[in-house]
C-alpha cells in the first residue's frame, strides 16, 4: 500500500501574496506532491503550509519549498506576532498512511541534510528526528527567536545538526523533525489580548510557570490579538488530540471565559484536521445532550456547529479534513451502478457478476429496508414509546447495510483472482505446483467472500426481528420483503460457499466451513420464517 507522509512547512511570510503563491506552486509542481492547505495569517506573518506524498516525494517538496523562499524572503526586514527563527521556520513530517514515526525521522535527517548541503541553510532536528534530548522540544530550539540566533550560534551546544554554524541574516535557522499529528486551534474571545493569555495560561500545560502547570496535557497556548478579526484568540498547539481533543480545550476555554465575564464566539482550525477528530467531538456533543446521529456527515455538521469553526471562515469538510482530501474513490465498478446498469450487468454473457455478487446484494438491500422502516418510526410523534428502542437497532441496521454494499464487487474480484489463477502457466513441475497452489488460494478467497455475506447478513437478524414487533404496521410489506431478501441472499451465499469448497484440499478447513455456513443458512431460515409469522399475527 502506498505510504503517505504530511508536511507541515511553516514560512515566515503571511502577507506578500506572490511569495506565498510562488512558494506553494513550487510545492505543488513537485511530483508526487499533493498540495491540501496554504494558511496564511497577516498578523503573524507566517503562511502554513500543508501537502503530502511519499517518503522521496515529501524531501523533494520540502526542498523545492525551501529553494524559492531562500530567495523570496528576507527575515531581516520580518515581523509578526508568531514566535519564529527562520525564513523556513519549522518543516515537521507527519505519519498519515502506511509508514511509522521513525521513516517520518529518517525523512527529516534527509531533508536536513540536503538542505545543508544544496541550499547552504543550518537546520536543527528535533522532536522524533533528534536524539539530543534538549533539543527535542520546539521552543528550546527557538528560544531567543530570530533575534537572539546569532548569539545563541557561538555556543558548540547550538550548532546546527546540518548546515553552516555561521548567523545567515537572509534565512535565520529551520527546525525540522518527526511528530504525531499537532492540531493548531483557535478559540476566539470577545475580550482582551490580556484575557484570552490568562485563559491559555490556565489551560496549556505548562500553566504559569514550575509551580502553576495548567490543567490540559499536551497543550501549547498563548493568547493574542488578531487585527483582521477584530478579536482576540486563545491559540493552541494541540500535539496529542487522543490525550487532550478539540472538544475538550473549546469547554474549558468556555469554562474560563464565563469566570471572566468574556464572550466565546466560535474557533477555526489552521490547516487541516483528522477526522477521528472531528468525530471525537461530535461523540461528546451526541452522548451530552443525548441527541441520536448516525451519518457521518450530520457528525461532522454537528461538531462544526457546536465548535463555531465557521465564525472566522468557512470550514469545508472536503477541503479541511485530511481523510477527506487523501481518499481515493472506493473501486466499487458493480455497487456504483445504477439498477439498470447492474441489471443489465449481469444479464449479459459474461461469467461474472454472479450468484455471489446478486446474493450480496440481495442481502444489503433486505438489511436496508429493515434500517429504513426503523428511521421512518423514529422521531414520529406516534410512536414516541419506541424511540429508546429504535436507537438501539438503527445504528445496526444502518452498519451491516453499509458493510455489505463492498461485498457485491468483493465477490466479482474473488472470481477474477481464481480464474488469473488457473491462467497461469502449467507445463514444468515447478509450475504446476505453484499453479495448483495459487488456485487453492483463489479458492479460499471465493470461499470467504460468501461467507462474509453471509455473517453479516446474520448478524441484523436480531434488529430485523426487533422491527417486525415494533415498527410502524404500515410498513409491514416492507419488513416482509426485506427478511425474505435477507434470507435469500444469505441462501445464495450458501451456495456460492458450496459450489467452491467441493475443490478445496484441506478437509479440516472444509469441515469447519460447511459446518459455520450450514449453521447460519438453518439461522436465516428460522429468523425468517419467525418474522413472517411475528407480521402476519400483528394486526397494527
Amino acid at each position: 500500500m502506498k505510504k503517505i507522509i504530511e508536511c507541515v512547512p511553516n514560512f515566515s511570510e503571511g502577507r506578500n501574496q506572490k511569495t506565498i503563491d510562488a512558494i506553494a506552486d513550487a510545492i505543488r509542481q513537485t511530483a508526487g506532491c499533493q498540495i491540501l492547505d496554504v494558511d496564511p495569517g497577516a498578523s503573524t506573518n507566517r503562511t502554513v503550509y500543508t501537502f503530502v506524498g511519499d517518503p522521496e516525494a515529501v524531501v523533494e517538496g520540502a526542498l523545492a519549498a525551501a529553494a524559492v523562499a531562500k530567495e523570496l524572503i528576507d527575515m531581516r526586514q520580518h515581523t509578526g506576532a508568531h514566535p519564529r527563527f527562520g525564513a523556513m521556520d519549522v518543516c515537521p513530517f507527519i505519519p498519515v498512511a502506511n509508514t511509522t514515526m521513525e521513516e517520518c525521522a529518517d525523512v527529516a535527517r534527509e531533508f536536513g541534510r540536503r538542505a545543508g548541503e544544496e541550499l547552504g541553510l543550518p537546520i536543527y532536528l528535533y522532536e522524533e528526528a533528534s536524539k539530543r534530548d534538549y533539543r527535542k522540544r520546539l521552543p528550546d530550539v527557538r528560544q531567543g527567536e530570530y533575534e537572539g540566533l546569532a548569539e545563541r550560534l557561538k555556543e558548540e551546544k547550538w550548532k546546527p545538526d546540518y548546515g553552516p554554524s555561521e548567523f545567515v541574516p537572509s534565512w535565520g535557522a529551520t527546525a525540522t523533525g518527526a511528530r504525531k499529528f499537532l492540531i493548531a486551534y483557535n478559540v476566539n474571545i470577545l475580550g482582551t489580548k490580556h484575557q484570552a493569555h490568562r485563559i491559555a495560561l490556565n489551560v496549556r500545560e505548562a500553566g504559569r510557570n514550575d509551580g502553576q502547570p495548567g490543567r490540559l496535557k499536551d497543550v501549547k497556548g498563548i493568547g493574542w490579538f488578531v487585527d483582521e478579526y477584530n478579536m482576540s484568540q486563545v491559540t493552541v498547539n494541540l500535539n496529542n488530540y487522543q490525550v487532550t481533543p478539540i472538544h475538550t480545550l473549546f469547554e474549558e476555554v468556555k469554562k474560563d471565559a464565563a469566570e471572566l465575564n468574556v464572550g466565546v464566539a466560535g474557533s477555526e482550525v489552521i490547516g487541516i484536521i483528522p477526522l477521528e477528530s472531528i468525530m471525537m467531538a461530535a461523540d461528546y456533543y451526541i452522548e451530552k445532550e443525548q441527541l441520536f446521529i448516525i451519518e457521518e456527515d450530520q457528525k461532522v455538521r454537528l461538531a462544526i456547529e457546536r465548535l463555531g469553526l465557521n465564525s472566522v471562515a468557512n470550514f469545508n469538510p472536503q477541503e479541511r479534513i485530511i481523510e477527506y482530501i487523501v481518499a481515493e474513490k472506493p473501486e466499487e465498478p458493480l455497487a456504483s451502478l445504477s439498477v439498470r446498469e447492474f441489471v443489465e450487468e449481469v444479464a449479459a454473457r459474461t461469467a461474472a457478476p454472479g450468484g455471489g455478487s446478486v446474493s450480496a446484494q440481495l442481502a444489503a438491500v433486505g438489511v436496508g429496508l429493515g434500517s429504513m422502516v426503523t428511521k421512518l418510526t423514529f422521531g414520529v410523534r406516534k410512536f414516541e414509546h419506541l424511540d429508546q428502542k429504535m436507537r438501539e437497532i438503527i445504528p445496526i441496521l444502518h452498519e451491516v447495510t453499509q458493510k455489505l454494499i463492498p461485498m457485491i464487487d468483493a465477490d466479482t474480484n474473488a472470481f477474477n483472482e481464481y480464474m488469473d489463477a488457473m491462467r497461469l502457466p502449467n507445463v514444468t513441475a515447478e509450475e504446476k505446483a505453484a499453479r495448483l497452489a495459487a488456485m487453492q488460494d483463489g479458492l479460499k478467497s471465493a470461499i470467504s467472500i460468501p461467507l462474509g455475506t453471509m455473517q453479516l447478513g446474520d448478524s441484523a437478524w436480531d434488529c430485523m426481528t426487533e422491527a417486525a414487533k415494533h415498527v410502524n404496521y404500515a410498513s409491514k410489506s416492507d419488513v416482509q420483503v426485506g427478511a425474505r431478501a435477507l434470507e435469500t441472499g444469505i441462501w445464495g451465499a450458501w451456495q456460492n460457499v458450496l459450489i467452491n469448497i467441493a475443490d478445496i484440499d484441506d478437509e479440516t478447513y472444509k469441515t469447519e466451513i460447511l459446518k459455520e455456513a450450514e449453521t447460519i443458512y438453518q439461522r436465516a431460515e428460522k429468523n425468517c420464517a419467525n418474522i413472517l409469522d411475528i407480521l402476519d399475527k400483528r394486526s397494527q
